[in-house]
């Protein structure tokens, strides 16, 4: 029997900053995901009193504290927060401090303490994984020479021992806009830092848009694999707008030259690139046990785009992963 489980990525449910703040409305998405099946929710990082979900401090300022939080979830059915995605580039009202970059070495101090924060809230809320972005976008940096991938493998090793004194493995998160993208960089860092400590994460949903094929990750990488998220894709980054100054904005909100609507779905969606029974069947072959962390971002429906994702991990993947046994796959 494979050790897979089920979360949710709740970050869909707030389109605008000042969106999803309320108590009621976290309840109802709670709701949704343990209905559609799923066992734990992901939360995304995020500063100030907008972001009631985003770092230990405002759940505690708005639950009373983290056990009143695992209190919340246990009545909406819901076991435990599986994960964090965290983005260190992200202002921090809490500590009164600016971005911090995993290139300077001066900040790598603050963001391992940072990152030990996020790790005993994880552990105390029954999560396993920090979820990292590991480098700017590609359009804010110039290309990872050595001596930048150095600097990142050392602060995200220094991460790494910090989580996993908490028992909370660090997994590195290449979105389809990060600097990481560009030619060999991700493996120069995979091959600088220990692969028993510094974790990969796979993103179905950003693999497709920049054109990479998530089960040749998985067929290469099995062993660095700490975390997967599945989301769908709907269009495919062809003509490297991602190296565009301010992507974040132009490209991924905007949709870039094209205007593309939605560069992402659930999985499940009409249209979508993703075939989800193949990935998962990688991780099966690659014997992967942790967290799968359904997601979709953009979405206009977020609760009927829950829905429609919790209909196809339980009429579909769910059993593929059931029915596995244990020397391999079938």
């Amino acid at each position: 029997m494979s050790g897979v489980r089920w979360s949710y990525a709740i970050n869909q449910w707030k389109p605008q900053f000042d969106d999803f703040v309320r108590r009621e409305q976290h309840e109802r998405a709670l709701k949704t995901l343990s209905i559609a099946g799923f066992e734990g929710v992901e939360l995304t990082s995020g500063s100030g009193r907008w972001e009631p979900l985003g770092n230990p401090q405002q759940l505690e300022a708005n639950f009373g504290s983290l056990a009143g939080f695992r209190a919340f979830l246990t009545d909406c059915a819901v076991d435990c927060v599986s994960s964090w995605a965290w983005d260190p580039m992200q202002r921090s009202t809490e500590h009164l401090t600016g971005p911090l970059s995993p290139l300077s070495a001066d900040d790598a101090p603050a963001l391992a303490e940072r990152a030990g924060e996020f790790a005993a809230a994880l552990a105390e809320l029954g999560g396993s994984v920090l979820l990292v972005r590991p480098a700017p976008s590609a359009g804010a940096a110039e290309p990872l020479d050595d001596d930048a991938i150095g600097r990142l493998a050392a602060c995200w090793e220094r991460v790494a021992r910090t989580t996993r004194q908490h028992g909370v493995e660090t997994a590195l998160h290449v979105d389809f806009l990060s600097a990481l993208r560009r030619g060999d960089a991700l493996e120069r860092l995979l091959a600088r830092t220990d692969p028993d400590l510094v974790g990969l994460a796979v993103d179905t949903g950003e693999d497709a848009v920049a054109g990479v094929d998530s089960v040749r990750v998985i067929e290469q990488h099995g062993d660095r694999i700490r975390h997967v998220q599945f989301k769908d894709a709907l269009a495919v980054d062809a003509e490297e707008e991602y190296l565009q100054p301010a992507a974040e904005y132009t490209v991924r909100a905007r949709g870039g030259v094209r205007e593309v609507p939605r560069w992402f779905g659930e999985p499940g969606v009409d249209g979508g690139l993703v075939d989800f029974a193949a990935v998962t069947r990688a991780l099966l072959a690659a014997r992967y046990s942790g967290w799968i962390v359904v997601e979709s971002d953009q979405s206009p429906h977020p609760a009927a785009s829950a829905l429609l994702a919790g209909y196809l991990v339980q009429r579909e993947l769910r059993p593929l992963v059931e029915g596995a046994a244990p020397e391999g796959v079938s």
